[in-house]
This record gives C-alpha cells, sequence and structure tokens, in this order.
C-alpha cells in the first residue's frame, strides 16, 4: 500500500488557496469600486431639453405653439450634433481602449451618452407627432439642413472679418489713370511728325486716282507737263 504524505500536498494547496483568493477578493473590490464610481457624462447638461420643457411647464400664460416648436427644432438640431460626435468619437476610443491606451471609464461614459441619445430621439420625435402628425419622422432632417445653413452662414461672415482684416493691414493704393481725349481737347494736340513734314514744302502723298495709270499707257499728269489730246497725236502719226 502507498502511504500518502499529508505535508508534501499541503504547500500546494495553500499555494492555489492564496492565488484564487487573492484573485477573489480583488475582483470584488473592483466592482465595488466602480460600483459606487460615479460615471462621468460624455456631454455637457442639455439646455436646450431644459428650455423646452420648462416652456411647456408654463401655464400661466401658455407659451404659443409656434415657440414650442422652435425650441423643439433647436432641441433637435442639438441632438443632430451629439449624433455626429457619438459616430465620429465611438470607433476611436474603441481602438484605443482594446489597445489599453484609454480606460474603461471612457468607453462606458460613451455608451452611457449612446443609450440616453436614443432615448431623447424617440421623445423628440414623439412630441413632434404631438403637435403635427408625421412631423417626427422629419424633423431631424429639417435640423440638418439648419445646421448646414448655420455653418455656412458662420464661415461667410468669418470671410467678411478676415477680409476686413486685411483690408485694413494691408491698405490698397488707388492708381490715377489718364482721362481719354476728348473733342475739346483734341485740338490743342501737337502735331505728329508725318503732319510736320507736310507744311515744310514737301508735297503730299499723292491719291489713289492720280497714281493709277490711264486706259492708253500714259502715266498721270503733271501740273509741269500737260497732258496733249489724242488727236494731235493721230494727226502727228499721219505726218
Amino acid at each position: 500500500m502507498f502511504s500518502v504524505d499529508f505535508k508534501s500536498l499541503l504547500a500546494p494547496l495553500l499555494y492555489v488557496i492564496i492565488v484564487f483568493g487573492g484573485l477573489y477578493v480583488f475582483s470584488t473590490l473592483y466592482k465595488r469600486y466602480y460600483a459606487n464610481q460615479i460615471i462621468e457624462p460624455y456631454f455637457p447638461r442639455h439646455k436646450e431639453r431644459d428650455i423646452y420643457v420648462s416652456l411647456l411647464q408654463h401655464s400661466d400664460p401658455p407659451a404659443p405653439e409656434q415657440l414650442l416648436k422652435a425650441a423643439l427644432v433647436r432641441r433637435a438640431m442639438t441632438d443632430v450634433q451629439r449624433i455626429i460626435r457619438i459616430r465620429e468619437d465611438k470607433p476611436v476610443i474603441q481602438a484605443l481602449t482594446q489597445k489599453g491606451s484609454l480606460g474603461d471609464d471612457l468607453m462606458t461614459s460613451v455608451q452611457a451618452a449612446e443609450k440616453e441619445l436614443e432615448a431623447e430621439i424617440l421623445e423628440v420625435a414623439q412630441e413632434a407627432n404631438s403637435y403635427v402628425e408625421g412631423w417626427g419622422q422629419i424633423i431631424f432632417q429639417t435640423a440638418t439642413e439648419m445646421l448646414q445653413n448655420e455653418k455656412m452662414r458662420g464661415m461667410l461672415e468669418q470671410m467678411q472679418i478676415s477680409r476686413a482684416e486685411k483690408a485694413k493691414k494691408y491698405p490698397v493704393k488707388h492708381v490715377v489713370r489718364p482721362s481719354p481725349v476728348t473733342g475739346s481737347s483734341a485740338a490743342s494736340v501737337p502735331p505728329t511728325p508725318s503732319s510736320a513734314k507736310s507744311t515744310n514744302g514737301l508735297a503730299p502723298p499723292t491719291t489713289g486716282t492720280e497714281s493709277v495709270a490711264s486706259s492708253d499707257g500714259e502715266g498721270p499728269a503733271t501740273p509741269s507737263t500737260p497732258r496733249t489730246p489724242k488727236s494731235a497725236k493721230k494727226t502727228k502719226k499721219r505726218k
């Protein structure tokens, strides 16, 4: 028969108990710590929602319906901004959390904000349908278009401000251009070199009619040599 030495098994048994007991105590304390810890919200307080609720609860006198609708659209615009931010931030935070660069508390905050935003979207859609049937399906599309318009308006205003600042910093010097010559001032313009030569006694250029030769081969007539008639030429030939 084999004899079992319990003293030799005591040390490994104590080691296993200590290791698993320590892990159990650590996990229990860790869960209690995170259960008691308040998770910091990912988004700040929803001011537009508070304004809408305060207007809705105002009963003396009650708020007009147009004001309530405008407050609801503004609330939906804030929700659209938060949806876009969660879509952009969640994949990055999730990847960094998996790598260990960020803690789990930030990812938990994002998940809590996502659940809260889903409930907020449903509540806004119900409030919109209470005013106009079917408005809850297009209210977020309207809010997106209004956000784009505000973004474009802000860009245009920023361009105008920067243009005004550049104009003050780098003023533009206006160049004075000469005025065109009018009919009254054209008479006082001095003669050109070509007109000056004609006035010095030189003959002006002949016209086209004077330079064209006659049909019978005679050259143009000049003041010194008068043109002879054709009949006189014929009599000379007969002689």
